[in-house]
C-alpha cells in the first residue's frame, strides 16, 4: 500500500535539514543493499539497518555497527540498506523496504525481523512498523525524529503520551501526528512491537526523545554522552547490542572488517 501523505516528506525535509547531494543520488529499483550475512551460515534471523540523513550504509560498517552484533555472537544476518532521502520525499520508502528487503527475505526462510534505525532511518523503521504491523519482530530507534517541539509540548501539556488525544488518520496528516500516534498506540497494546530506544543526551533531538521515553519500560531506554552524532550512536549499539532479544551462538562470532574508503 502507498503511502498517500503529502504532507509528511515536507515536514521530515525542513526538520532534518535534507539538502544537497544526498537529495540528488538516484533512486534504485530494488533499492541498493549491502548482505551482511552471518559467518555461521544462513540464520533465519534479519537484522535491517538504515541510515540517517546524508550517510551511506557503508558507515555501519565504517563504525563497527556489525562487528559489534558479531562480537556479540548474535546469529542473524545483517543487510544495510541505502535508503537516502529521495525515497522519503518520494514517499516510497515504506514500498520499497517491503518489496526490496522484507518479503524477500521471507520467502528465503526469514522468521524474524528486525529494524535498526538512526535519526531519518528510524522514521523509516517507525513508518514501516505502522504500515505492516505484524511483518517486524522489533525496532531499535537511535535518536530517532519524532517531530517539532511544538506538538510535543502539546503531548506533555495534555499529560503524557497515554493522556495525548491523539487525532485521526488523515491521508493528509503530517509526519509528528503518525509517529506519535503510532507511539501512542504501541505503549497501549497488551504485545506491543519490542521498541528499544537510545539517544544522545545533548542530541537536538532530545527534548522529544525524553517525552517519549516515559511511556516505554526503562530497560528499553538508552542514553549517552554527546549529541546527534556517530560517537554517541556508537556507544548506544554497543551497549544495545548485548540487550537484544536474538538468538546467539559461539560459531557466529567473528572479525568483520570496514570497507575501503571510498576514493
Amino acid at each position: 500500500m502507498k503511502m498517500r501523505s503529502t504532507v509528511w516528506p515536507a515536514v521530515a525535509v525542513l526538520a532534518l535539514g535534507l539538502a544537497g547531494c544526498a537529495n540528488n543520488r538516484p533512486m534504485e529499483v530494488p533499492m541498493r543493499t549491502l548482505a551482511q550475512p552471518a559467518p555461521c551460515g544462513p540464520t533465519d534471523t534479519l537484522v535491517v539497518m538504515l541510515p540517517g540523513t546524508h550517510s551511506l550504509p557503508e558507515e555501519f560498517l565504517r563504525e563497527g555497527f556489525v562487528r559489534t552484533l558479531r562480537e556479540r555472537q548474535v546469529a542473524a544476518d545483517v543487510v544495510l540498506v541505502d535508503a537516502h532521502t529521495g525515497y522519503y520525499q518520494s514517499r516510497t520508502i515504506i514500498d520499497r523496504l517491503h518489496a526490496d528487503v522484507i518479503e524477500p527475505a521471507r520467502a528465503r526462510g526469514v522468521r524474524r525481523v528486525w529494524i535498526v534505525g538512526i535519526s531519518l532511518g528510524a522514521v523509516g523503521a517507525m513508518l514501516y512498523a505502522d504500515e505492516h504491523p505484524q511483518a517486524l519482530d522489533g525496532v531499535v530507534l537511535l535518536a530517532p525524529y519524532l517531530g517539532t517541539r511544538l506538538t510535543a509540548l502539546e503531548i506533555e501539556n495534555a499529560g503524557g503520551l497515554a493522556k495525548w488525544p491523539a487525532p485521526q488518520r488523515r491521508a493528509d496528516e503530517e509526519l509528528d501526528s503518525r509517529l506519535w500516534r503510532w507511539l501512542k498506540g504501541q505503549t497501549q497494546q497488551a504485545r506491543p512491537l519490542h521498541i528499544v530506544q537510545g539517544y544522545g543526551v545533548d542530541d537536538r533531538f532530545a527534548y522529544n526523545n525524553r517525552l517519549f521515553s516515559q511511556s516505554l519500560p526503562p530497560a528499553r531506554v538508552f542514553t549517552a554522552d554527546g549529541g546527534h552524532d556517530w560517537p554517541a550512536w556508537n556507544a548506544l549499539w554497543r551497549r544495545i547490542a548485548g540487550e537484544l532479544p536474538l538468538p546467539r551462538s559461539v560459531a557466529c562470532h567473528a572479525a568483520v572488517t570496514a570497507p575501503a574508503p571510498q576514493p
